[in-house]
């Protein structure tokens, strides 16, 4: 509770000093195994976070460009956990952007749902004992979704982009993003076929927090 407190705390002072929320640091060449991108790293200098897009072609000249909000997933993205569907998302996306030639996925540092990952294990301990995703969020004191999408819509207004079509089955991104002059085209889906480990997991999103996922019916 005390760490939520905080960051809301440290939202609502930057929105007072008018203290940009995000400033790209660096930038490079990022070959990877679905060809080459261009990396980009922002800070927030309100929380000190650090977010990545990756952008393949030219997203600047005005047409839809296709986006891709990914919150990190160190157990799903890097330790290829099947407890989540977030890894084969995140590999998905960037197959899809570099076959089309063109888009961008900005990849949040809101581990958890924002709620960071020791509070993510511990609720994976509770969803061991019983608990669904959302449930142990809130035992543990948290909303069941902490994260907050305005930070990569800034990123995507500095990259240049005006119109998306989001990659994703969660339509409450498009209302996280809403308000930054961003037009949206479309919601492209974006889902993975569930397994025995995790599909109790989707059918909660699906449930609880409004996901549009039709693989498990």
């Amino acid at each position: 509770m005390l760490d939520q407190i905080r960051t809301c705390l440290r939202r609502a002072l930057s929105a007072l000093s008018g203290t940009p929320r995000v400033l790209r640091v660096a930038t490079a060449k990022l070959p990877t195994d679905y060809g080459e991108f261009d990396v980009h790293i922002y800070e927030n200098p309100a929380d000190l976070q650090t977010h990545v897009a990756l952008v393949r072609g030219d997203i600047s000249s005005g047409n839809d460009v296709l986006a891709r909000m990914h919150s990190a997933c160190l157990t799903g993205d890097v330790f290829h956990s099947i407890r989540c569907d977030c890894g084969p998302q995140l590999q998905t996306a960037m197959r899809r952007v570099a076959d089309e030639g063109r888009g961008v996925i900005v990849y949040l540092n809101q581990e958890g749902r924002g709620i960071g990952l020791a509070n993510k294990i511990r609720a994976y301990t509770l969803q061991d004992e019983g608990y669904d995703t959302v449930e142990a969020n809130e035992r543990l004191g948290f909303p069941p979704d902490a994260r907050d999408f305005g930070v990569g819509a800034q990123i995507l207004v500095n990259l240049g982009v005006t119109k998306i079509r989001l990659l994703t089955n969660n339509p409450q991104k498009r209302a996280g993003l809403e308000g930054y002059g961003l037009e949206f085209v479309e919601l492209v889906p974006l889902e993975m076929r569930p397994n025995d480990k995790n599909l109790e997991y989707l059918r909660t999103k699906r449930e609880k927090l409004g996901h549009i996922l039709n693989l498990m019916s």
